[in-house]
């Protein structure tokens, strides 16, 4: 039995595609004989004609991936796509350590753990590349005896 009509016609009462449409497969007859729009909107009040659920993706294994990366797992080496500088440049490195290294020679002057002058040579250092992180600036503060007692 063809109910294409009844089927555009229920669309267009349910505003929705015609392929959401679900008619009951036990009152096909009746559907049938809806000629009009009321019979279509008394067919849905009846429960014969319905509105199926719209399709969709699932975002469920989407969102357990975004929390694992969220708690740092599956972040590794394997895992990334592009060049080094590709998440953050070089340029943006070097800022984010050669702030992090003069903020931390800042607090030892103002402490007192280091001279002026060798806050003055140690920041040159810094500007040359000498460091790659504060655990090195504080070797080699150690190394050289740099602290005062």
């Amino acid at each position: 039995m063809d109910l294409r009509p009844q089927r555009r016609l229920a669309a267009r009462v349910l505003k929705v595609g015609q392929n959401r449409i679900w008619i009951d497969p036990n009152r096909v007859d009746d559907v049938a004989m809806a000629i009009r729009r009321d019979d279509i909107r008394r067919l849905v009040r009846e429960g014969a004609i319905r509105r199926a659920q719209a399709l969709g993706v699932s975002r469920g294994r989407a969102k357990l991936l975004h929390q694992k990366r969220k708690r740092g797992l599956r972040r590794g080496f394997g895992s990334r796509e592009g060049r080094s500088t590709a998440s953050l440049s070089r340029k943006e490195r070097w800022m984010i350590r050669i702030r992090a290294i003069r903020r931390h020679l800042k607090k030892l002057r103002a402490r007192r753990v280091i001279k002026p002058r060798d806050y003055r040579r140690l920041y040159l250092l810094a500007k040359g590349g000498m460091f790659d992180s504060i655990r090195r600036v504080d070797h080699y503060i150690k190394e050289n005896k740099m602290k005062r007692r």
